[in-house]
């Protein structure tokens, strides 16, 4: 007899698929309910267009602003405007003009422009971010495209320390727009997809996440590629999107912040990451106050955003870090960290205040 079969016959049942488990605690535990925020917050990253599931811009604006009141944000920024002119231009227009002191509307580079422009890629880059600019553009995203797809008129790989893209950067510092970078993913999607796989069961659902090494170059390649471009680049304010794309280990993260002072970080789409390690997390956020803004990069909703505020302002144990989607990263549950007020109103509002391009 099998392990198996004597597991069959002791249970007296058959084996449970684990994508089918989803188990109910039985916990007797606190449950803050955290309608407001302590502070007024600034959501410094997320998505209103449709490719990342929010679908706002054909929706009424005065809905989502609806949202955002009942949520505490008093201004959002939308980074979908890198998704190409035309997008960017639609919501200026849809959103920016409509309500320009709650929107910050950013912009990114057109790398099917590459082949055209060739190693002059960077200068063109550098001058439609100004015409941009003039037209509203109050950021610049770039997303992970760069560095993993992205390739030159010769074939090759482009890397985010690729010197041909420094005038892009220096045009970005010359008028003190903040560069949003989501330059990695969590590192499991680089690990064998495998039975030790913490995301085994995201990247089944979402294979197109997955960027195993070879061919795709290895997580600690692009990050060190993207200490490169701190370094190389130390007039431009960058902000780690993702808890710096690194939220599985905040001693390198603040290693990072320690050693350029022109990097901050968001903490969007991270405390499934950050909640499971709640004494490393809250210190971590304590000691780094100065350098943390709030972000959802998640469709712009009460729920999600309550979320995040019991995680950051509760002491509640082992709940879901999703009201939405549970076990959608991965199979565990996250812990609130009671920050700070001081800490809470600068990761909630002040930060961003500092950095972002005044409305």
């Amino acid at each position: 007899m099998n392990n198996n079969e004597a597991l069959k016959t002791n249970m007296n049942t058959e084996i449970l698929d684990i994508r089918n488990y989803y188990p109910i605690s039985k916990l007797e535990i606190t449950k803050t309910e955290i309608n407001k925020p302590k502070f007024p917050v600034i959501d410094a990253h997320n998505h209103l267009g449709t490719t990342f599931g929010g679908n706002w811009i054909h929706k009424p604006l005065e809905d989502l602003i609806t949202v955002m009141d009942q949520a505490g944000i008093v201004s959002m920024v939308d980074l979908d405007g890198f998704e190409g002119e035309s997008v960017f231009e639609e919501h200026l227009k849809k959103i920016k003009e409509k309500a320009p002191d709650r929107f910050r509307i950013y912009t990114g580079p057109d790398y099917s422009k590459w082949e055209e422009e060739k190693d002059n890629f960077g200068e063109y880059a550098a001058k439609k971010l100004q015409q941009q600019i003039r037209q509203g553009a109050q950021g610049l995203k770039i997303w992970k495209n760069l560095g993993a797809h992205v390739r030159d008129h010769r074939g090759a790989r482009v890397r985010l320390c690729d010197p041909r893209l420094d005038p892009l950067w220096h045009m970005a510092a010359e008028y003190h727009l903040p560069v949003t970078i989501h330059f990695a993913d969590p590192v499991a999607f680089y690990d064998p997809l495998d039975e030790k796989n913490e995301r085994w069961e995201e990247l089944h659902a979402h294979p197109e996440w997955h960027f195993p090494s070879p061919p795709f170059p290895s997580f600690q390649q692009l990050y060190d590629d993207f200490l490169s471009l701190l370094q190389r680049n130390p007039d431009t304010l960058f902000i780690g999107a993702h808890v710096g794309c690194y939220a599985e280990n905040l001693s390198v993260v603040e290693k990072a912040l320690r050693e350029f002072p022109n990097y901050y970080i968001d903490i969007s789409e991270r405390i499934a990451e950050l909640g499971r390690q709640p004494y490393t997390a809250r210190e971590f956020m304590i000691k780094n106050a100065d350098r943390i803004v709030f972000g959802l990069d998640r469709p712009a909703n009460i729920s999600e955003y309550r979320c995040y505020y019991r995680f950051l302002e509760s002491k509640d144990e082992y709940f879901d870090y999703s009201e939405e989607e549970i076990y959608r990263q991965g199979r565990w549950k996250i812990y609130g960290i009671f920050l700070p007020d001081d800490v809470l109103e600068k990761i909630y509002r002040k930060n961003a205040e500092k950095i972002l391009v005044p409305n």
